[in-house]
């Protein structure tokens, strides 16, 4: 979105991280408040009105923050963005926020499409590969293809290993039209 939205997202954190806070309990009231506040026309617009006082959107905030277990650090930085007007880029600022902590955890996502549902163990075995052809941790997607025939595509980023049968018979029909 902006600049601010990342500066936002970083210094969140660098917040999470510096007091060894648990990450995903984070995420979870992150996406709690998000739910909460894109669920909410009037808390949004409470928030997000100027005319408001910053006292009264605290005592909102404070209501929301016991009502999800918000972590202080959590509630003081809703406080910042409400005292600041920015309440309204946070769907944003939780976008790069993700982003930010995956690159910091070295987790990168990945997609993997398959011809069919995959049982755990063989999504597990696909996984461990994946994370050693990334050399990163993988956060993993997963998708059905019938068109495939067999075997897996994977996405990591914007590079693509396309391992199915469909994709070597391309190949195949691409070397017999070269020679």
């Amino acid at each position: 979105m902006s600049v601010f939205t990342s500066q936002y997202a970083r210094a969140l954190a660098d917040i999470v991280l510096s007091d060894k806070l648990d990450a995903q309990q984070i995420d979870r009231q992150l996406g709690d408040f998000l739910a909460t506040f894109e669920g909410s026309k009037e808390l949004r617009e409470i928030f997000e009105n100027p005319s408001v006082s910053f006292d009264s959107k605290l005592k909102v905030l404070d209501a929301i923050a016991s009502r999800i277990e918000m972590a202080k650090q959590v509630r003081n930085f809703f406080a910042v963005l409400l005292q600041n007007d920015r309440i309204a880029a946070f769907p944003y600022m939780l976008a790069e926020y993700r982003r930010e902590m995956d690159i910091r955890n070295h987790i990168s996502e990945a997609e993997i499409t398959t011809v069919r549902e995959l049982i755990p163990d063989e999504r597990s075995k696909i996984e461990d590969r994946a994370a050693a052809l990334a050399g990163l941790k993988i956060r993993a997607t997963y998708k059905q293809d019938p068109a495939l025939l067999g075997g897996v595509v994977l996405r990591i980023g914007d590079t693509v290993y396309d391992g199915s049968v469909r994709g070597r018979l391309e190949e195949l029909r691409e070397k017999l039209i070269a020679d």
